[in-house]
């Protein structure tokens, strides 16, 4: 059978998800989760903290240092919502629309390039494994946290 962990290992390693920095952009080194809330900011529609943090399935204090080093590195905005003063909104700058721009357009070239080595059935194939997986996963009971055992 199939080592499974192994191969998640593997996956994991080369897409660089465990560097440090996952990306450069606009001359900014951006780390993985910072350009995953870049990434959510830019494709959500004026997204409280607290939305970006629980689409991320991150707790809110490790959340809040994030944004705060992307709010000194120019990147993103934090303004209260006039409609409710408690609450912050998040936006992307120009520079980090362009930083997060940028990362977009590296990751589908990478994509794109590892595409490249399989023919267009073997990429359909793979596409429609990992919607399966994703819609397994958020089924699981035991999503974002280590198994026991």
């Amino acid at each position: 059978m199939e080592n499974t962990r192994e191969l998640f290992q593997i996956m994991t390693r080369r897409f660089g998800f465990l560097n440090k920095n996952c990306c450069t952009a606009g001359g900014c080194d951006i780390s993985l989760i910072q350009s995953h809330i870049l990434y959510e900011i830019d494709h959500q529609h004026k997204p409280s903290m607290q939305q970006v943090a629980e689409t991320l399935g991150t707790d809110i204090t490790t959340f809040s240092r994030q944004v705060q080093s992307l709010i000194k590195m120019n990147l993103v905005k934090k303004v209260p919502d006039p409609d409710d003063r408690r609450v912050y909104v998040l936006s992307l700058t120009v520079e980090g629309k362009y930083v997060a721009t940028t990362i977009d357009q590296q990751m589908n070239a990478y994509l794109n390039e590892i595409f490249s080595h399989m023919n267009d059935f073997e990429k359909d194939t793979v596409i429609r494994s990992i919607k399966l997986l994703n819609e397994a996963m958020a089924k699981s009971s035991l999503c974002c946290t280590t198994p026991v055992g």
